[in-house]
C-alpha cells in the first residue's frame, strides 16, 4: 500500500480538530479560522523542513518554530495565540490517541503586557455620532449603527449581523448572540432606538428597493455589511470630524465601557453588557478610568 501523503493527513487532522471545537465549544467563525490558519502554517513549516507530520512533533520543534516566527517579526501576543492553538490541537491529539504525550505541555506562554484599549473622549464620540448626513440613505443607516454601537457596546460582528427581530424598539432592548453562541439582553437607549426607527421607516426601503434582507442594516446590494466595509465608513466619519487619534474597530465598544465606568457603573454590570465570560477581561476598563484621572491630575494640578 502506498503511504498516505503527510500533507493530506495533517489537513484531515486539523479539519477534524476544528470540527470538534465547533461542535463542543461553539466558537465563532473568526476564532476557528484563526486556529485553522495557525495550524496550517505550522504544518507547512514542518513539510518544508522535511521533518514529518504534526503527529511527530516534540517540544524542541515547537520552540524552534516559535523562535523562527519571532525572528520574522511576530509579536508576543500573536506567538501566544499560536502556542494556544498548538496546545489545544495536541491536547485533542492526545485524547484521540494519535500521540503518546503532549509536546506543548511544558512550554511557557510568552509574557504579555496588557495594553490599555484605545478609546475616545465623550466629546469626540459626540462629533463622530453627528458626522453622517442623515438625508443620505447609507449615512442614515450608519448614523443608526453608530448610535447603537455606542449605546450597547456590541462587537462589530454582532452589529452587522443583527436582524430586525432581535431588537425591540418598544422595550428598548437588543437580543444579542455573542461568542460561543451565548445570548444576552442589552439596553439600547432612547437615542439609538429613535435613529433605528427613523432609518427603518424612511431609508431602509430606499436601500433595498423592494428586496428582502435578513440584516437590520443592509447595503444597497441587499446584503449584510462586512466588518471591513463598516470600519472603512467609520474611518471616513472620523476624518470628516477631524479626529486624529488612531483607533480600532472596537473603539466605540471600548468607549461605551470606559464611559460607563467613568460615570460609576458597576463592573459586573459592564461585564454582562459586553458579554465577557470572565470579569478579569472587563477589569481593564478600571485601569482606563484610573489612567484618565491621572492624566487630568497631571494636566491641571499645579503640583502634579
Amino acid at each position: 500500500m502506498t503511504p498516505e501523503p503527510i500533507a493530506a493527513r495533517d489537513r484531515r487532522d486539523i479539519d477534524g480538530f476544528i470540527d470538534k471545537l465547533w461542535l463542543e465549544r461553539g466558537l465563532s467563525k473568526n476564532t476557528l479560522s484563526a486556529y485553522r490558519s495557525d495550524l496550517r502554517l505550522f504544518a507547512a513549516w514542518r513539510r518544508e523542513s522535511g521533518s514529518g507530520s504534526l503527529r511527530s512533533v516534540d517540544a524542541a520543534t515547537i520552540q524552534a518554530y516559535l523562535a523562527t516566527r519571532l525572528e520574522a517579526g511576530t509579536k508576543a501576543r500573536s506567538s501566544a495565540r499560536l502556542l494556544s492553538s498548538l496546545r489545544q490541537f495536541y491536547q485533542h491529539a492526545l485524547r484521540e490517541e494519535w500521540i503518546d504525550s503532549d509536546p506543548s505541555a511544558m512550554i511557557e506562554m510568552p509574557r504579555l503586557g496588557r495594553p490599555l484599549p484605545k478609546t475616545l473622549g465623550e466629546a469626540d464620540v459626540e462629533e463622530l455620532l453627528n458626522a453622517p448626513d442623515i438625508t443620505v440613505a447609507e449615512e442614515c443607516r450608519d448614523k443608526a449603527m453608530l448610535e447603537l454601537l455606542y449605546a450597547t457596546g456590541l462587537r462589530v460582528s454582532e452589529l452587522i449581523g443583527l436582524q430586525p427581530a432581535r431588537i425591540d424598539l418598544t422595550q428598548g432592548v437588543v437580543r444579542v448572540t455573542g461568542k460561543g453562541g451565548k445570548e444576552r439582553l442589552v439596553p439600547a437607549g432612547a437615542e439609538a432606538c429613535h435613529w433605528i426607527e427613523v432609518f427603518v421607516r424612511e431609508k431602509r426601503p430606499e436601500l433595498l428597493h423592494g428586496a428582502a434582507c435578513d440584516a437590520l442594516f443592509p447595503t444597497r446590494r441587499g446584503s449584510a455589511m462586512t466588518r471591513q466595509a463598516f470600519w472603512y465608513r467609520v474611518k471616513k466619519y472620523a476624518a470628516r470630524t477631524g479626529i486624529r487619534q488612531s483607533f480600532s474597530p472596537h473603539t466605540l465598544r471600548h468607549a461605551f465601557a470606559t464611559h460607563l465606568v467613568n460615570h460609576g457603573a458597576d463592573l459586573r454590570v459592564v461585564q454582562l453588557l459586553l458579554g465577557h465570560s470572565d470579569l478579569s477581561t472587563t477589569q481593564i476598563y478600571t485601569h482606563v478610568a484610573k489612567q484618565r484621572l491621572l492624566d487630568l491630575h497631571r494636566a491641571h494640578h499645579p503640583r502634579a
